[in-house]
């Protein structure tokens, strides 16, 4: 896959777990192991777009690529996009970005793969994951994000219409032998490169400012999205699928060795 390459984006100043990229996770640090995680999948090339000098330093320790970003970029997304100019200049060697948060300590990075997949066979501009909610309480926390898609019962692939916060699409009444499933959306990411720095360089969207939401912006600007269900995120079942809090590092620390 020499077209494809995954970025990892990191930065050290989390609000709610500072400097969590370089947390030591039994021998090994949060950002390695996220790191060594993807380039398992032999997936094409692996970077890190790093928002802190001292994380560049460290990846030099284990012969990981990383770029250093300003640290006041906004998103994860803008992070990404700006180590790939550097990386990929003329934007010739690249066609599709693969964004794998760099706190997915637990997240099956094979899901790479799928996402590089429907990328190819849709010639979308943005290939995501989701998968189906069973839970009723996960279907209303708008901490959750779901994903609005018309597709078939038994499909599990499909074109996203919309993301966001509340539950949808709304059921208003049962219909029988129909899809009535709410799915939620898994945030790893699949881009077209060119799609990626149109994104990028794009305002903030009007729904996306409502939602707080990022990806709105690539459907507000007409771009097409489509995602995959998937029944498998994590690699071991009763650890964090990520690492936000000092609780779920802690977490962590229990299951993975």
């Amino acid at each position: 896959m020499s077209n494809v390459i995954t970025m990892i984006p990191v930065r050290m100043a989390s609000v709610r777990f500072p400097n969590k990229p370089l947390c030591d996770i039994n021998g090994k640090t949060l950002i390695r192991r996220v790191y060594e995680h993807v380039m398992a999948t032999n997936a094409g090339d692996v970077a890190i777009a790093a928002g802190d000098e001292a994380i560049v330093e460290h990846c030099k320790t284990f012969g990981a690529r990383a770029i250093l970003t300003d640290p006041k970029l906004p998103s994860g997304t803008d992070r990404i996009a700006a180590a790939l100019k550097e990386i990929d200049p003329s934007g010739s060697k690249y066609e599709f970005v693969v964004n794998f948060q760099g706190d997915n300590i637990n997240v099956d990075p094979k899901i790479n793969l799928k996402l590089i997949d429907l990328m190819k066979r849709t010639g979308s501009d943005l290939t995501t994951a989701a998968r189906i909610i069973t839970d009723e309480e996960e279907k209303v926390n708008p901490n959750i994000v779901k994903i609005a898609m018309g597709i078939k019962e038994g499909e599990n692939e499909g074109r996203c219409l919309y993301f966001s916060r509340a539950t949808i699409p709304y059921t208003r009444e049962p219909l029988t032998h129909k899809n009535q499933d709410i799915y939620h959306h898994i945030g790893v990411y699949c881009f077209n490169a060119e799609s990626l720095q149109k994104m990028v360089k794009a305002p903030e969207g009007i729904l996306e400012a409502r939602e707080k939401l990022e990806q709105l912006r690539l459907l507000e600007l007409g771009m097409s999205c489509y995602a995959t269900i998937i029944d498998k995120i994590k690699l071991i079942e009763e650890a964090p699928a990520d690492i936000n809090t000092k609780e779920e590092y802690e977490e962590s620390l229990k299951w993975i060795k």
